[in-house]
């Protein structure tokens, strides 16, 4: 007689001995890492539904020993029903937290409802949520997933479109990347992102007349939001972001020409902070900001605004939310005769401030800040050529993320284009808009200048963890008719 062994708990031995190890880190286990999480997961809720030995008595001929009933789905042995069973081993809260970890946010989700209440409890709260954000960040990027969403800057539509940042850059030009509409109960922007939140405002009218302001939390994710919060007077500079020292979300906002900081919470109501106007206007100069929402570095706690004079003196004004003071500092030299009048434009990249000019008339050059805040630091990245399919208007490419060596940016043409900083060749993603509920807008492969992107990353962090009531009604998912 032999015995066969059940795969499901000889890979679940490997994860013990690998974790008792510390060897999850080495390279060649994070090559093996998604599949094993996914074997696990199996055996994890196979073992809630009940106990499974670890190998099955067969006799010489292959067939299982009277009082044992054996099934094979895709080749993998398993044990449904036996006669006399061994009790299941007994699994460490650390050791599940360990392996819940290594699941994508967007696979955790829709089965926080089909788990025991302890796993259920520990996906929802607030720690794991945090635990599971920053291991994606530091350890993992495959876990969080990024995602550009993007609302209509010249119609009123309730609609707010997403689609999937690795899936435009990796897919071939014969797989577009579908957009998945979300309809609110209003017409919505997106002030900004952090940590799998979307901060959205919303104007609520009275007899064509504004007579409010609000803004809320958004999860698209978990589907949550954040009751709206009453905004008094008009919402122009503005800017979202996460306190990482006081584990604090704020919004900034400048109300009735005053500098004020929202933080959210139960009991937050507006404070007045340093003032904000002083540090770009003055009766001897005129200077203008070129983005009036602030762009949040994850890491450093700052919004930034690219601010400029007469075009020909740029800087970076920078505000602390830690300390909820504001600072400036210079961008990276340009030369005597590169055109001012194209106007620069500020991103994130590799987590750090990048900035892109145009240069000596014939190409585009990308720079990143090594270390925040220190303009020795800037860094030449890459260097584009001008290209037809890039067009030229007074704007420099605007990038927005970086995959390897190809760089997904805005072109002044008003396309997503992907430059490969390898062979210098440009590319025009297959974005499929025709279902994102925006019907006047032409399609994002054609141009996208109508409307306003905000890139963020997937988590589980939701508004109710920091105290503020939550639902799942305001934005919901519109499922594709069949």
């Amino acid at each position: 007689m032999r015995r066969i062994r059940n795969p499901l708990v000889e890979h679940w031995i490997d994860l013990e001995l690998q974790l008792k190890r510390r060897s999850f880190t080495s390279s060649h286990h994070r090559r093996r890492r998604l599949p094993l999480v996914i074997i696990l997961w199996s055996f994890l809720v196979r073992m809630r539904r009940g106990p499974i030995p670890d190998d099955v008595d067969v006799d010489d001929d292959g067939v299982p020993r009277k009082g044992k009933v054996v099934t094979t789905t895709g080749g993998w042995p398993e044990l449904l029903r036996c006669t006399t069973t061994k009790p299941p081993p007994i699994l460490l809260d650390e050791l599940i937290a360990e392996i819940l970890l290594r699941i994508p946010a967007r696979s955790l989700i829709p089965l926080r409802n089909s788990v025991c209440s302890s796993w259920r409890t520990l996906i929802s709260s607030s720690q794991f949520a945090k635990d599971h954000l920053r291991r994606s960040m530091a350890v993992d990027p495959g876990l969080s997933h990024p995602l550009m969403a993007y609302y209509s800057q010249t119609y009123r539509y309730p609609i707010i479109g997403v689609f999937s940042v690795r899936s435009v850059m990796e897919n071939a030009p014969h797989e577009p990347t579908k957009v998945v509409p979300y309809e609110g109960r209003r017409f919505r922007l997106i002030i900004g992102s952090c940590n799998g939140l979307l901060c959205l405002h919303d104007e609520e009218r009275q007899d064509g007349f504004i007579i409010s302001h609000r803004a809320m939390l958004w999860n698209p994710c978990t589907g949550f939001t954040s009751q709206p919060l009453e905004i008094e007077g008009l919402l122009c500079i503005c800017g979202f972001g996460y306190d990482h020292v006081n584990d604090k979300y704020k919004l900034f906002a400048i109300l009735d020409n005053k500098s004020r900081m929202f933080t959210f919470g139960p009991k937050s109501t507006w404070r007045t902070i340093q003032d904000f106007s002083r540090n770009f206007r003055d009766g001897n100069y005129r200077g203008c900001l070129v983005n009036h929402v602030g762009l949040f570095v994850s890491g450093t706690g700052t919004l930034n605004w690219l601010f400029h004079r007469y075009l020909s003196f740029v800087w970076v004004l920078s505000l602390d939310l830690v300390k909820e003071t504001f600072n400036q500092f210079s961008l990276p030299n340009r030369d005597s005769d590169d055109d001012h009048r194209v106007t620069p434009q500020l991103g994130i990249l590799r987590d750090c401030l990048a900035v892109c000019y145009e240069t000596k008339k014939t190409h585009w050059t990308v720079w990143l800040m090594k270390e925040y805040g220190v303009p020795q630091s800037w860094t030449k990245l890459a260097i584009i050529p001008h290209h037809p399919l890039l067009g030229r208007r007074p704007l420099s490419l605007r990038p927005i993320y970086m995959l390897k060596d190809v760089l997904l940016a805005i072109a002044p043409s008003g396309k997503f284009v992907l430059c490969n900083l390898n062979d210098g060749s440009i590319d025009i993603p297959n974005i499929d808009s025709s279902t994102d509920g925006m019907p006047k807008l032409c399609p994002l492969t054609r141009n996208v200048s109508a409307r306003k992107f905000q890139l963020y990353h997937e988590s589980l962090v939701s508004p109710f963890h920091f105290g503020l009531p939550s639902c799942s009604s305001e934005m919901r998912l519109i499922k594709p008719s069949l």
